[in-house]
């Protein structure tokens, strides 16, 4: 098993998993991601802190809000805000973070994932959960395949 296998592993394998950046528009890669962890058997909690509720369930404004914590997060935000989410992960010692990313520049930045690698947190800075999360749809599956071949998978040190 390649080190990027083993991090997606070890991530998909967290009992709860926060999904930020979950919108109240149900047509952003944050909601698929999150009914994808959901329908596939994770405990998946949203944040966004311009929501109460998305997708029928609880939204809370921050990671630090969810009753009972969590193991891990997805952040499918604007790079930007990437930063802070991470920077708050450590402050609650969660030690398993995915940047999603696709095609574009996606929720990653350099300064996130610098973050995280001299903070003991476990980074994925790229892809998407929903190329790995079982069953893959065909859409995700040919993504990974097309990824793999241009080099633009996350690399994971290792």
């Amino acid at each position: 098993m390649n080190s990027l296998d083993q991090a997606v592993a070890d991530f998909l394998s967290s009992p709860r998993i926060a999904v930020a950046g979950v919108s109240r528009d149900s047509r952003q890669a944050a909601n698929a991601i999150y009914r994808k962890l959901k329908a596939a058997g994770h405990t998946v909690v949203a944040t966004n802190p311009q929501a109460t509720q998305v997708e029928g369930d609880p939204c809370h404004p921050t990671l630090r809000a969810i009753p009972g914590g969590v193991d891990a997060v997805v952040v499918a935000t604007p790079p930007r805000a990437a930063l802070e989410i991470v920077m708050e992960c450590r402050d609650l010692e969660i030690r398993r973070v995915w940047l999603h990313r696709s095609f574009g520049q996606g929720s990653v930045s350099s300064e996130a994932v610098d973050f995280c690698r001299s903070n003991d947190i476990a980074v994925i800075p790229g892809a998407c959960p929903m190329m790995y999360c079982p069953p893959v749809d065909l859409a995700h599956r040919c993504m990974r395949v097309c990824l793999g071949w241009f080099g633009r998978l996350p690399k994971i040190p290792g």
